[in-house]
């Protein structure tokens, strides 16, 4: 399997200021990372809070650039924004004043596609996340975790090459939240997308990925990558109540448990 995205020695840093008057100082978000997602992977990255995780995905989707090191996406610099990366963020980001077909053919001129394409697209994609029918509601019409599978669609209705999720589902009820992991993992087989998904919970991680890459507290660092052999998918029962999913969590859980230790200690330093 091919190599999708290459992440080199990336660090990133930004100049802050204590309060009004006092000297910039410098603050390391990422420090020295390095990650390999391949081609048609579904990789979850997890971390304590404030460890740079939507950071690291601001500069893979290119709306910053690292102080140091480099973002390949099919071994291109990633130099910035473009319709080769969809993006899904925790809060829906839908626009108000159009309905769900409207939300998700907002764009699509810029490809080149007809209207009657548009339409014809955005139909596609609505009906892909389960929304077949309702295409003429307004966001105020739809559910929460229906807002975030208009979001989904508006994002593959492009075509990107890769989907970065920042904690998409973290707003949603638990109810909704598993229900829409189980619709993610059904899309992704398939569309073959490679993502990127960024999340806090550690069982959503082992649910969904096929690697997990966990990260250090600030300055955020890959600590390391567990492979999970689990296949939701194809089995038989939810996979959440097996023993090995268990043991799963347990072992990440042990990899973060120091790191959410230190990330605590830090904002109180910072308080």
């Amino acid at each position: 399997m091919s190599v999708k995205i290459e992440i080199e020695n990336v660090t990133k840093t930004f100049s802050v200021k204590r309060g009004k008057g006092t000297t910039p100082e410098e603050f390391t978000a990422v420090s020295n990372v390095n990650l390999d997602i391949k081609t048609g992977e579904f990789m979850v990255l997890v971390g304590p809070s404030g460890c740079g995780k939507s950071t690291l995905l601001d500069l893979l989707s290119g709306l910053t650039t690292p102080t140091t090191g480099s973002i390949k996406l099919d071994g291109k610099l990633v130099t910035g924004p473009a319709l080769d990366r969809g993006i899904v963020f925790q809060q829906y980001a839908l626009f108000p004043w159009l309905s769900a077909l409207g939300n998700v053919t907002f764009g699509l001129e810029e490809k080149g596609y007809s209207k009657n394409e548009q339409i014809r697209i955005a139909k596609e994609y609505i009906a892909l996340v389960g929304l077949e029918g309702f295409e003429d509601r307004y966001p105020h019409e739809l559910s929460g975790g229906m807002k975030q599978r208009i979001a989904i669609a508006r994002s593959l209705a492009y075509n990107p090459e890769v989907l970065l999720m920042d904690e998409p589902f973290a707003a949603l009820d638990a109810q909704t939240r598993e229900t829409l992991q189980s619709e993610l993992l059904r899309i992704w087989k398939k569309t073959g997308k490679t993502i990127l998904f960024i999340t806090h919970g550690i069982d959503e991680a082992v649910y969904l990925g096929q690697r997990v890459a966990v990260m250090t507290s600030r300055p955020g660092r890959i600590k390391e990558i567990i492979d999970i052999s689990l296949n939701a998918l194809q089995s038989e029962q939810d996979i959440r109540s097996l023993p090995e999913f268990g043991t799963y969590r347990q072992r990440i859980w042990s990899l973060l448990h120091s790191e959410v230790d230190k990330a605590q200690k830090l904002e109180k330093q910072i308080i």
